[in-house]
């Protein structure tokens, strides 16, 4: 089993993290089975968010007895002072716990910073102040958002999408925020799904030592898959390079990470499937793409009207509604 620091924290966790995410998705006692069973098995990182609907209280109903033994990373999507004390009181209520060990700003269009006007980093100082949360992290899905945070000094840790596919100018970043001693959170470290080999994703993340990826985990036997790699980790080997630049070649150019930013729509299209959705017929098994969740969000997917608001959402600039066009004459010819 492999470690991970996280930058100055002095937070050491098993190089796996439990992503926490699509377990709103299952039932509580679905959800009690897999957390349960990745910490008995190694798991002490748990990153979840006040806006993943119950995922804090599955952990909270899970978890509350193993509290001192694990590490809960937590969100709030608030943009002022009153907001953040009233999402830090749900989140500690719903996690049967007093403190929380990182709690994040949920990617922020801006940097908070002291005396931004916000009196969001104050009231989040004031929380550590507390004892509510012992330290300070932001999230983003904007190189730009993340560089400010970490150039400010201000946050210990800092969660950004980074796989195997990076660019190199996030490859850069994420080796700039070892040299400060930032813990990086790896969200999306599949890709949002588009990554199928998990082999050589381990590998890759294996290079960075401030890294833990946080996996989205809905299944046992996603679960599994990724206790057998913390078991005998894969090496960063020939066979990993060749995975990897074969994946960056077939997907260079514009795609969709599956971030949901670009929600909602006023089509009610399910935009990060139907935008990923000539890819996921490539690269994804048939029980994925023609089960009923995804048809569900393919069901309105012929209605775009290009009015453009996801473009506007969207933290990379993906011309969402080319690609959903495409999705839909792809998914119609299969169905």
């Amino acid at each position: 089993m492999h470690y991970v620091t996280l930058g100055s924290t002095g937070i050491t966790v098993n190089k796996n993290g439990f992503g926490a995410l699509p377990i709103q998705r299952i039932s509580e006692d679905e959800a009690k089975f897999l957390l349960v069973k990745a910490y008995e098995n190694g798991f002490t990182f748990f990153d979840s968010a006040r806006g993943y609907t119950d995922s804090e209280k599955k952990i909270g109903l899970s978890l509350s007895g193993a509290r001192e033994n694990i590490i809960i990373a937590t969100k709030t999507p608030s943009r002022d002072a009153n907001a953040f004390w009233a999402d830090l009181a749900v989140s500690l209520d719903m996690l049967k716990t007093d403190y929380i060990d990182i709690y994040q700003f949920h990617s922020p269009s801006f940097c908070p910073k002291p005396r931004d006007g916000s009196g969001l980093y104050e009231a989040m100082l004031e929380a550590k102040a507390q004892g509510k949360v012992r330290h300070i992290g932001i999230t983003n899905h904007r190189l730009e958002v993340a560089r400010e945070a970490a150039e400010s000094g201000l946050y210990e840790t800092i969660q950004y999408p980074f796989s195997y596919l990076a660019s190199e100018d996030e490859i850069e970043f994420v080796r700039s925020c070892a040299e400060m001693n930032i813990g990086v959170i790896a969200m999306k470290a599949l890709s949002g799904g588009l990554i199928t080999d998990t082999a050589a994703a381990y590998a890759f993340m294996m290079l960075y030592d401030n890294v833990i990826p946080i996996w989205g985990i809905q299944l046992e036997r996603e679960l599994d898959e990724f206790l057998a790699l913390q078991t005998t980790a894969p090496s960063f080997d020939e066979r990993a390079r060749a995975v990897i630049e074969k994946d960056k070649t077939e997907l260079s150019g514009e795609f969709c990470r599956g971030c949901g930013y670009c929600m909602p729509c006023p089509a009610n299209i399910g935009i990060s499937i139907a935008a990923r959705m000539t890819l996921l017929l490539k690269r994804s098994p048939e029980s994925f793409y023609l089960n009923d969740n995804c048809c569900e969000s393919m069901r309105h997917a012929g209605e775009c009207t290009n009015c453009g608001q996801c473009i506007e959402k969207c933290p990379y600039g993906v011309n969402a509604p080319k690609l959903v066009r495409e999705g839909w004459e792809n998914f119609k010819n299969i169905k």
